[in-house]
């Protein structure tokens, strides 16, 4: 959002931050806002929601995959079933992110990609549970 204001920013990414990951997730987020992170609750709603997300250069299936692929890279396991449960909300079907994993094992290392096959099974068994 080039030239928006900070209000403007933060309300853009509280609705995006909202579409991908969820009322339910972010309200959750919010509520454990403290002190401490409160000006981190900020930035990431502004700059990563309200800025990059809402770029209009890629859709959101193919940020989903880039964040898979990034996370999955970098060993960020505690944020990578959150962003699978985001990228089913933004239309990959489990035999794309089974495709993104596969792809991961050769760039980022099988060791990555076996956590990240255990994980992404566990977010799509929760989907399938009543």
């Amino acid at each position: 959002m080039t030239g928006a204001t900070d209000e403007e920013r933060r309300a853009q990414g509280m609705t995006v931050r909202r579409e991908v990951l969820s009322d339910a997730h972010v309200d959750r987020a919010i509520a454990s806002t403290t002190a401490l992170t409160a000006d981190f609750q900020d930035f990431i709603t502004r700059v990563a929601w309200g800025d990059v997300w809402s770029r209009p250069g890629l859709d959101r299936r193919s940020r989903s995959i880039a964040v898979l692929s990034s996370l999955i890279a970098l060993g960020h396991h505690e944020e990578f079933a959150m962003h699978v449960r985001a990228a089913r909300r933004n239309g990959l079907t489990v035999a794309e992110i089974r495709e993104v994993i596969l792809q991961s094992a050769v760039y980022a290392g099988v060791p990555a990609a076996n956590t990240a096959f255990r994980l992404a099974a566990g977010v799509l068994a929760e989907e399938e549970a009543p």
